[in-house]
Formats: structure tokens, C-alpha cells, sequence
């Protein structure tokens, strides 16, 4: 999977930071660093690894490499590379191949024979299949969680809500969509099946990236904020229909911003290939 290419064509209109979308990847610039290091696109996204962490090395890089992918340091088209990534922190390439092979399997990496692994375009009809099994787990778990959660659990919620409002007041989209993913997390958590959670994680991965690239102007985090109350407002309630229904609307809203951040970014995206059946529950 390792790859010498230097330049496959990069996505072009989104190398420069644009007054529209808050992200701002950098496909194929590198600039100097203060000790004279060339710093990629690739390096900069792995610079929060450390070989020291008790937390297997693979497992750092696919975490780390997703992250920049999903947020836009890492465009489409940009090569990774097996070699450099293990020079890099001095590690053997199979950990860097195991990530690579999960990053494929979540659809956000490519192999393109003879030339190299890169990071893949977003397929919109991957968004919307993700989307459609994303909500019917999800679904499930908020109607059970409004009949089981307890007072302690909604109160872990009402404070990720405040987080949340804390986050979009400075314009941290980082940290919002951090509470963002806690948020779902809790109400998995909040019927002890956290394993709903991780099952949706790379099926979600396409709709992830859309989001990233959908705030402030497509779905800004005032509406995410106001949904996600809602949610919470069904499940004190304890009321399943009502949380279950603001659940879905939640899950919806990434079809309604799908098209947009698609013609702003056309770079970003393969062809849309149409499902042959409408995939709404």
C-alpha cells in the first residue's frame, strides 16, 4: 500500500481558508517549520502521535489520520505513505499498514494500483446509506433510553448541552463536534450498550466528514444545539415517540445540507449514483 507519488491532482478550491466554510485543508502546500523541518500535510497531522502513549501505535495513527481527514487537513487526492509515516516515529510498517487498511475499510481511503493509497473523495450515496443505518440504530436506542435513563444520566446530558452552547458562543467547531459525539455516546451509554456506539462509528465516517464541512453556514451549531434539546427534552419526559422523533429529525438534517456543502465543494465529492430505492425510514 505505500506509495512514492508526489502530487496526484489535490482538490483545488480548498487549499485556502474561504470566508464561506470553516475548513481549511492544505493539500499541497508545506511550509517551515521553526527547527527548519518541512512540515506536510501528512506530518501535520500526525505531530499529536507519541510511540510513548500506552495506547498501541496503530491505533494512535488511524485515530489521528481519520481525524484530519474527516477534518479537511487532510484533502482528497493527498498521498499517504507507509514509509513515511513509519520513519516518522521509527515504527515497523505493519501498524501503519493495519491503519491504512482500516481507513479503506471506512471508506476514506483509496489504493489505486501502481500509484499509490490516497485520500478518497466523499460518495454522497455513501452519506445517505450511512445515514439511513446510522438512524435505525440510533432510533432504537433513544426509545429505549426514554423509558430507562435515570436523573444522574440526563444531567450528564443537560451538561454536554451547555458545553455545547459554550463551544458555538466561541466558534469552536472542534470542540463542539467533540460534545457532539459525547452526546450520542451518553444516550448509548445511558442504556449500557455502548456497543450501538462503536457499531455505527466507520459506518458514519462519510456523514462525518460532511458535517465538518457543512458548519457555520449549511447546518450552524445554533440548530445542531436546538435538535439536540429537543432529544433531551423527550427522553426527561420519558416520552420514547417524542424522543424518537427528534432523533430522526436530527439525523435528517445531514440531508438537507448534503447538496449544498456538494456544490460548494465540488472537488470534495465522486458522482452521485442515486439509490434505486429512496432510503428513508
Amino acid at each position: 500500500m505505500d506509495t512514492k507519488i508526489a502530487s496526484p491532482k489535490p482538490a483545488s478550491r480548498r487549499e485556502k481558508r474561504t470566508a464561506t466554510l470553516t475548513v481549511a485543508p492544505v493539500a499541497s502546500q508545506a511550509r517551515a517549520v521553526s527547527d527548519g523541518e518541512v512540515k506536510t500535510p501528512l506530518r501535520g497531522a500526525l505531530m499529536g502521535l507519541s510511540v510513548e502513549s500506552h495506547e498501541p501505535i496503530g491505533k494512535q495513527i488511524f485515530r489521528s489520520l481519520r481525524e484530519a481527514i474527516f477534518t479537511g487537513l487532510l484533502a482528497p487526492g493527498t498521498p499517504l505513505s507507509e514509509k513515511e509515516v513509519s520513519e516518522m516515529f521509527q515504527v515497523s510498517r505493519q501498524p501503519v499498514r493495519e491503519a491504512f487498511i482500516k481507513l479503506v475499510e471506512a471508506g476514506v481511503l483509496q489504493v489505486l494500483p501502481q500509484r499509490g493509497t490516497f485520500v478518497k473523495r466523499i460518495s454522497p450515496r455513501k452519506v445517505r446509506e450511512g445515514r439511513f443505518i446510522r438512524e435505525a440504530i440510533e432510533a432504537a436506542v433513544v426509545r429505549k433510553a426514554a423509558v430507562a435513563i435515570t436523573d444522574a444520566q440526563l444531567a450528564e446530558l443537560a451538561a454536554n448541552l451547555r458545553e455545547q452552547k459554550v463551544a458555538a458562543k466561541v466558534n469552536d467547531t472542534a470542540a463542539f463536534l467533540a460534545c457532539d459525539e459525547q452526546f450520542h455516546f451518553l444516550i448509548a451509554q445511558s442504556i449500557d450498550c455502548v456497543a450501538a456506539w462503536e457499531t455505527i462509528q466507520d459506518i458514519k465516517a462519510q456523514m462525518d466528514r460532511v458535517r465538518y464541512l457543512s458548519l457555520h453556514e449549511v447546518s450552524p451549531l445554533d440548530l445542531l444545539i436546538r435538535q439536540h434539546a429537543l432529544i433531551v427534552s423527550g427522553l426527561k419526559a420519558h416520552d420514547p415517540d417524542a424522543a424518537e422523533n427528534a432523533m430522526r429529525a436530527h439525523l435528517r438534517e445531514i440531508l438537507v445540507s448534503l447538496g449544498p456543502v456538494a456544490q460548494l465543494n465540488p472537488d470534495w465529492f465522486e458522482p452521485d449514483e442515486p439509490e434505486a430505492v429512496r432510503l428513508m425510514l
